[in-house]
């Protein structure tokens, strides 16, 4: 008999994308009842769910009385779900996000009769080069998926190596998702169809049987599809319908030699749509922003708080988790589908930062209400400047900040508040007018200090804490009337607010420590350590002793490193016109490429000791938008300034870059640019639990053009340059290897366009969304650029690129003024040589009660030997799923030896 094939019954359900989710919902639930309808009538009839709960969990918010038919069904196993949450973009969110997303998908599946055990990822835009360790150390030993596979697989299935060493079997849906429906067109010519089809492509299948995806995005299918295939199946050919998961587990049977190693982004055998890692960019901004939070949130939650928050958690999880679809924070949506996942994403921040700030009150309960607790989200001490309102100093004098060991460090200040808030003229009569502006003891936002009554005269002394006692409103309204009828003519009602400034302090804060300090004045100011030089500047040089930044005449930077390794020309803008669209970048055939100012300003803001900051201004004309002949740019152009504000703080061997401008151009694309000292062929991004090398190619085949821009999300390494990031964007190494160029914008007006000159079919309908333009919007962009010979490892980008991402936190206490600051307090400290710890949380078990959960990584090809030290005796390894693996003793600290690019996952109790 020639190969027998397993046809598998499935849909791809896009969550939201050409249209939002509740108009997808209404025809998923169509499409569901369709499916359990077809299973329940034929027992042959089987069925997968995309590998993604958030289908099932949509059907059953709308269908909650079918819950036990989808139970009874999973059970069983004609009916495969999960093991996801939802189908993500694997680059735009963190690793940590990606943990999240399996480990609830996998206990939504599991309450509803256990998940499908395969790394299910069918449409994704390439794949991450951690996955394959992320599935194995969730015990899941398969994956099937289908872009980015690269032109060395000849077969079906290869072994997907991740770079520590993990391997997952992996199913190449080389044809696509939907490569059962062509068979499926005629239903009484299935068998010579599918013979076609298996003699096509029989040096793929080997001995194995043909695999046919039965379906496709958006539609259940027929439900005549087991009886068509029970016609078809006979001699020549046996047919079986089976889920993805019968398939692999008792189907196959070669033997898989084919080893792919790292991340799979290839556009051989289909389009990756790259353009996705650039296009709206305030949503790769929110989400990063989200993720930030929620992460913190659940540090400061688990070390500082008694709180049981984990629902409020889970919440902003699961919102974070949704928007990182693979069609919702790429941007490929319609502008009404973007401006809900931009919402869903607020509202996860929102959700992480009200559990952030119970957390932090508990702490800054105990700290005196003129002082601040400063809170470091970070595993490692440091030593970090923090802004705070502060009462201004008398004229001569300085402030200096006190920590709780009585040290003292210098403070800087920044700017001073106004003093007079108010000063009017009223008659009596409406003196109680003025009076019912005050809630409880709030006037203007401050709080009443105290108050001077005399005839004609009423004067509210403001602070930001009161020292004067008790404040009694209706006692004040009392003697305000009654002066009113003593003085029945005008009045001068002045309000003073205590002379406040805003000031920058240098804590020193323990591992995911706490550190309470206060600012007071002193006669003369206090001495930075010797340990970090002052940070200087001029309208033309700033420096901190470690990096040191000259102003060219054009606006650029010239960036010397402790190294003496200079960086030449660092931040010149190039904006080139771009006729493509949300999934891919294209350029005009005649493009206008605009990177020289018309003006170029430079101020000086800040001269130190702290931090020293100068605002370049350059004045570009850009282009308002491409042509009538989109191959041109428009002749007529917009003054557009942008503003880079360049930052240099005592002691970070990195120089802080912001970029801010009005876009008012459409059709365009904008990219910083970094030359190099050197030509390189060779560039590293920082992404999820990796950093991935790559050369100045992409591999090319199908019908997208390689263009070689690459995914960064923490930082982006090239020759002697390190740039570190806010959030996950795009780069590529341009003019040979010379430069490395940022995207800082990518305005287009098109879900797809049908004709595109690097693409050779279109991605999706042509839907015009103007909101991609990002027109009228303040476009600013925050990153960092590290000067070093000794790339991303010798500069220690791992450990710098978490400090510049993680501000640390700051809360006013809320104890009685005047007391003494409670002691410093360290929580989990983690030593380790480019050692990333991406989650710090509390966890429940069940039998052994609470424990603080740490996933750590060997961020290196050499491993790392680790050292965690905290309140805690005794240490069990668990998998990504939370399984118990090991455990061992700790009452000195736990010693972990981690190998190159290891995830390992540990519970402290």
């Amino acid at each position: 008999m020639q190969n027998s094939a397993v046809f598998v019954p499935h849909f791809h359900w896009d969550r939201e994308w050409y249209e939002p989710f509740q108009v997808f919902r209404h025809r998923l639930v169509t499409a569901l009842d369709t499916v359990l309808e077809t299973a329940e009538a034929d027992p042959d009839f089987r069925f997968t769910v995309d590998g993604q709960m958030a289908a099932i969990e949509d059907y059953l918010e709308m269908r909650p009385e079918n819950r036990e038919r989808v139970m009874a069904l999973v059970s069983s196993g004609r009916l495969a779900i999960g093991p996801w949450l939802i189908l993500l973009d694997e680059f735009l969110c963190s690793g940590e996000t990606i943990v999240r997303n399996l480990q609830m998908g996998w206990a939504a599946a599991a309450g509803l009769g256990g998940p499908m055990p395969i790394g299910y990822l069918p449409d994704m835009f390439g794949h991450i080069a951690q996955m394959p360790q992320i599935l194995a150390r969730a015990g899941i030993e398969h994956a099937a998926l289908w872009r980015g596979v690269p032109g060395s697989v000849n077969g079906h299935a290869f072994r997907w190596r991740a770079p520590d060493g993990s391997e997952v079997r992996t199913e190449f849906l080389f044809d696509g998702y939907d490569n059962g429906l062509d068979v499926l067109l005629v239903p009484d010519r299935i068998g010579r169809a599918l013979g076609e089809y298996a003699e096509m492509t029989a040096e793929r299948w080997g001995g194995d049987p043909v695999l046919a995806m039965a379906g496709t995005d958006h539609h259940a299918p027929d439900p005549r599809l087991a009886t068509w295939l029970r016609d078809a199946s006979g001699e020549k050919r046996a047919i079986t319908i089976a889920t993805l998961t019968e398939y692999l587990h008792e189907h196959v049977r070669d033997e898989v030699s084919t080893v792919v190693t790292g991340e799979l982004r290839s556009h051989v055998r289909g389009n990756i749509l790259p353009g996705v890692l650039s296009v709206r960019l305030g949503l790769k901004q929110r989400m990063a922003a989200a993720e930030r939070t929620l992460d913190h949130a659940e540090r400061v939650n688990a070390l500082w708080s008694r709180r049981d928050d984990s629902p409020f958690l889970s919440l902003a999880w699961h919102k974070v988790i949704e928007s990182s679809a693979h069609d919702s924070v790429v941007g490929s949506g319609t502008d009404e589908t973007c401006d809900q996942v931009e919402a869903r994403l607020a509202e996860a921040a929102q959700t992480a930062r009200a559990v952030r700030d119970a957390a932090l009150a508990e702490p800054a309960a105990l700290v005196p209400g003129d002082g601040y607790l400063a809170v470091n989200p970070l595993p490692f001490p440091r030593t970090a400047l923090v802004e705070v309102d502060v009462v201004a100093p008398p004229e001569g004098a300085a402030l200096v900040a006190l920590g709780a060991d009585g040290s003292a460090r210098p403070v800087q200040l920044i700017s001073e508040a106004p003093t007079v808030l108010s000063d009017e003229r009223v008659v009596a009569s409406q003196l109680e007018r003025v009076l019912r502006r005050i809630h409880r003891r709030e006037l203007f936002g401050r709080l009443i200090d105290h108050y001077e009554l005399t005839p004609g005269s009423l004067v509210f002394h403001l602070a930001e804490v009161p020292t004067h006692g008790p404040f009694d409103l209706l006692v004040l309204r009392r003697e305000v009337a009654a002066a009113a009828v003593a003085h029945p003519g005008e009045w001068r009602v002045l309000t003073l607010a205590e002379a406040r400034a805003t000031a920058l302090v240098p804590v020193e804060i323990p591992a995911s420590g706490l550190a309470g300090f206060r600012v007071k004045p002193c006669d003369r100011p206090a001495a930075l350590s010797t340990a970090f030089p002052p940070a200087t500047g001029t309208a033309r040089a700033l420096s901190n002793g470690i990096v040191e930044v000259a102003i060219a005449d054009d606006g650029t930077l010239d960036l010397t490193g402790p190294d003496g390794t200079v960086l030449r020309g660092v931040g010149r803008l190039v904006d080139g016109g771009d006729r493509g669209d949300s999934y891919n970048y294209a350029p005009p055939a005649r493009d206008v490429l605009v990177s020289e100012p018309a003006q170029v300003a430079v101020e000086l803001l800040e001269s130190g000791p702290l931090r020293a900051r100068v605002l370049v201004t350059r004045l570009y004309d850009w282009p308002v938008a491409l042509s009538s002949d989109r191959d041109l740019r428009s002749g007529r152009t917009v003054p557009t300034p942008v503003e880079m504000l360049v930052e240099v703080r005592a002691g970070e061997p990195f120089v802080r870059l912001t970029t801010s401008f009005l876009n008012q151009s459409a059709d365009h694309r904008l990219r910083f640019h970094v030359p190099l000292p050197e030509p390189t062929t060779v560039s590293a991004s920082a992404g999820q639990f990796a950093v991935t090398e790559r050369g100045l190619t992409a591999e090319g085949g199908w019908g997208e053009y390689p263009i070689p821009t690459f995914p960064a999300s923490s930082f982006v390494s090239a020759d002697a340059a390190t740039v570190l990031l806010d959030h996950s964007g795009e780069y590529e190494l341009v003019d040979g290897g010379t430069e490395l160029a940022i995207t800082l914008l990518r305005a287009i007006g098109s879900i797809s366009v049908n004709i595109h000159p690097l693409r050779d079919e279109p991605a999706a309908s042509e839907i015009p969304v103007p909101g991609a333009q990002d027109l009228g919007m303040r476009i600013e962009n925050r990153f960092a650029v590290v000067p070093s010979a000794t790339g991303w490892q010798g500069a220690h980008a791992v450990a710098l690129a978490e400090e510049f991402r993680n501000e640390v936190l700051v809360a006013r206490g809320t104890a009685p003024a005047g007391g003494r600051l409670p002691a410093d307090a360290t929580g989990i400290r983690v030593d380790g040589e480019n050692v990333l710890v991406s989650s710090i949380r509390r966890v429940t078990d069940p039998e052994r009660g609470a424990g603080t959960e740490v996933r750590l990584t060997a961020m290196s090809d050499t491993g790392a030997t680790v050292r965690v030290t905290g309140a805690f005796t005794e240490a069990t390894t668990v998998d990504l799923l939370g399984r118990p693996l090991g455990g061992t003793p700790a009452a000195d600290g736990l010693e972990l030896a981690l190998g190159p690019w290891e995830i390992r996952t540990v519970v402290l109790r």
